[in-house]
């Protein structure tokens, strides 16, 4: 049997399709994984599309390995990664912590000299630059941290409710917090792909200036849509999520 390289473990093709002319990159959120998208390949009603979850370090089928808790060396590697995938355009999806990997991944593919994210969807968060309405948390102590999470919502209750679990989860969950929370991006430095902001409306997180302020980071165009629900509208209202999004990837595969 082959043994996958860790640059394999990246990107999952859950439903490769010959044929595609554009490749969607998922990056989960805060703590997540690639199943947090699992069955997004067959609902993607978007002919021409391939759906592919990342699978970041530290967590599923790469448990095994040491999680990133910064920014910079996270995007180089999965820039790395990626190089064997330029066959095809792609386009990325980003959740919550996934949106800044996914906004400083096309910075890092413009500057050197590398195709980058022919569109950005930028989901829960607030735009680069703003100050954090929150504490920062990535150095609580585990009850703290626990109660936080609770507070938050988006993880399942029989997950925060089993110490076992939890215990191999928080490791993850700290590093991507430390992540986010001691990012600070380069002022001024836009991007040249579109964005297009996904919001939940009760989000407490970010607020519609806050996610609209993406407009500023893109010299293409922006666009901003918003759903009922909170910080993971996207997983209760999964059907119209994905409707939305099969039809703005249908505009993008008709432009390339």
């Amino acid at each position: 049997m082959t043994q996958l390289s860790a640059k394999d473990l990246w990107i999952q093709r859950p439903r490769p399709r010959p044929g595609a002319r554009l490749r969607l990159l998922l990056l989960p959120h805060a703590g997540g994984g690639a199943s947090a998208f699992r069955g997004w390949a067959d609902a993607i009603a978007a002919d021409g599309v391939e759906v592919c979850p990342v699978q970041l370090p530290g967590r599923e089928n790469r448990l095994g390995e040491p999680p990133f808790d910064r920014l910079p060396p996270l995007v180089e590697a999965l820039a790395g990664a990626l190089e064997r995938w330029h066959d095809l355009p792609y386009a990325v999806f980003g959740h919550s912590i996934g949106s800044l990997v996914g906004f400083e991944l096309a910075r890092r593919a413009a500057a050197a000299g590398v195709p980058g994210p022919v569109h950005l969807f930028a989901s829960a968060r607030r735009a680069p630059g703003l100050p954090s309405r929150q504490r920062d948390i990535h150095q609580l102590p585990d009850a703290e941290l626990l109660a936080d999470l609770r507070a938050l919502g988006g993880m399942p209750q029989a997950l925060l409710d089993h110490p076992e679990l939890m215990a191999l989860v928080l490791p993850v969950l700290r590093a991507d917090l430390a992540l986010t929370e001691t990012y600070t991006p380069t002022p001024g430095i836009t991007i040249g792909a579109p964005i297009t902001a996904y919001l939940g409306e009760g989000d407490e997180k970010v607020t519609v200036d806050e996610a609209r302020a993406w407009g500023s980071h893109t010299t293409a165009s922006f666009r901003m849509r918003t759903f009922p629900g909170d910080h993971f509208y996207l997983f209760a209202l999964r059907d119209q999520v994905l409707q939305a999004l099969s039809a703005d990837l249908r505009a993008i595969t008709a432009a390339l």
